[in-house]
């Protein structure tokens, strides 16, 4: 079969099926080409040879002023949001079942209501006699929050068209559902629907939206991973059910850092803010135990102290255990090697427990030197000073390397109480008046100055 060409005017955009000099819709001349087609393959299945609309094209350079922010009543949430929530964006947070969403996002709804911010609360897991129920419980009935219970996205897409609200929280992304998508509620095709059709909508609208997620076991937001591309922003709610308190993480934001946390603590009239959350994760130190170290960490912009508990003891199986909570066990097998190559301690035939407090994940690998100095605590029953703060990160060398921040680690420590600190060598000279701060080149130096010939 020949193959059909055609010829387009360049100044009308009119098609013919044969080239001619004068365009006979709008009298230019030389105005037609040849039309070459965007991309080979089936017309059904390729661009073909249609063409769009140009695009504007802009420079790097702007003048533009940063995003305008409603800051809640709520610090911590102002803090993982980087700053307070901005119009048109899109939030995702995500958590188990029971860690306190709900809670959380109708408390926020309520202080943004407050703050001026036209705000829908739409709700597809609880009927809204429930709703209104926590909403008592926790004293926010007198909130100018409007409440929906719906999961027809069609319908909700509708009311928040017609009554254009500054803020719409939906709770939750898995139970909605869009009539053109052949699925059941909750299937990835589903999600993945209402997910593109809320966020885009709320561009176009200038709206501020914030999805509820379910995770899975493995700790992902169930549904496709593409879910978390298409939001600006993505909170994780941390924490055990049978702990008060509970970790909102940001692992996603376009609008500020990334790894910031707000810490709460889960209460009879909901989840109230912790102002000091280095108080929290450590725990009494006027009677030190062996194997309790406090590590300065950094998360986010903010730098907290965490009490890092290990215990080690006589394993009465062939092969001795080794149980992490909080960190990363590869990283803990890597510290008990690099001990046992380089320092001549060995770990062999001991059971091995490691534990951060307060329920508190550390993913920083400042934390290496602290872990070493708990583990060579309970191993040899030597309690470090109580006043003394440990950060550094172990190459498999053996050798301390420094780390990031270490002014904004050291004023936290000096905030608290602490007088002295042991620091990798290598970085710069820290001069802290009410800090006596000990630097050491390699692990091996440091377990002979603290502990001795173990």
């Amino acid at each position: 079969m020949a193959k059909i060409k055609n010829f387009v005017c360049k100044s009308c955009a009119a098609t013919f099926s044969k080239w001619s000099g004068k365009c006979d819709s709008c009298g230019e001349w030389n105005t037609i080409s040849e039309e070459v087609p965007f991309s080979s393959g089936p017309a059904s299945k390729s661009l073909g040879t249609k063409r769009g609309s140009r695009v504007a094209l802009f420079d790097l350079a702007t003048e533009e002023a940063p995003p305008p922010r409603t800051r809640s009543g709520s610090g911590e949430l102002n803090r993982v949001l980087g700053g307070g929530l901005v119009p048109s964006s899109a939030v995702l947070v995500g958590g188990d079942p029971g860690i306190g969403k709900s809670t959380l996002l109708l408390q926020a709804a309520a202080s943004f209501s407050r703050a001026g911010l036209k705000t829908i609360y739409v709700s597809g897991e609880e009927a809204s006699a429930q709703v209104r129920m926590r909403a008592q419980r926790l004293g926010l009935q007198d909130a100018p929050v409007r409440l929906a219970a719906e999961t027809n996205l069609r319908d909700i897409l509708t009311t928040l068209e017609a009554e254009q609200p500054d803020l719409a929280i939906i709770d939750s992304i898995q139970t909605m559902w869009a009539d053109n998508v052949d699925s059941a509620p909750g299937s990835v095709s589903q999600v993945r629907a209402a997910c593109h059709e809320l966020t885009t909508f709320a561009k176009r609208k200038g709206m501020a939206v914030i999805l509820v997620g379910h995770v899975t076991k493995e700790g992902q937001i169930a549904g496709p991973r593409v879910v978390e591309h298409m939001v600006d922003t993505v909170l994780y709610f941390e924490g055990e059910r049978g702990h008060q308190f509970r970790i909102l993480r940001a692992v996603k934001n376009r609008y500020g850092p990334s790894d910031e946390i707000g810490v709460f603590e889960m209460t009879g009239k909901g989840l109230a803010e912790v102002k000091n959350p280095s108080a929290l994760f450590m725990g009494d130190r006027e009677n030190p135990a062996p194997g309790s170290v406090v590590f300065s960490g950094i998360e986010g912009t903010r730098p907290v102290l965490v009490e890092l508990q290990a215990l080690v003891s006589p394993s009465p199986h062939s092969q001795a255990r080794r149980t992490v909570v909080g960190w990363d066990g590869s990283r803990l097998a890597m510290i008990l090697a690099v001990l046992e190559a380089r320092c001549g301690v060995p770990f062999t035939g001991l059971d091995v427990y490691l534990n951060v407090a307060g329920g508190l994940r550390v993913t920083e690998p400042a934390a290496d030197l602290a872990v070493a100095a708990a583990l060579l605590s309970a191993r040899e029953d030597h309690s470090l000073p109580s006043d003394t703060v440990v950060f550094g990160e172990i190459s498999l060398s053996g050798a301390l390397r420094p780390v990031g921040q270490m002014e904004n680690r050291l004023k936290e420590a000096e905030k608290l109480g602490f007088s002295s600190a042991i620091t990798p060598s290598g970085g710069k000279k820290l001069n802290h008046a009410g800090m006596k701060v000990s630097t050491v080149p390699d692990l091996a130096t440091f377990v002979k100055d603290v502990f001795g010939d173990s």
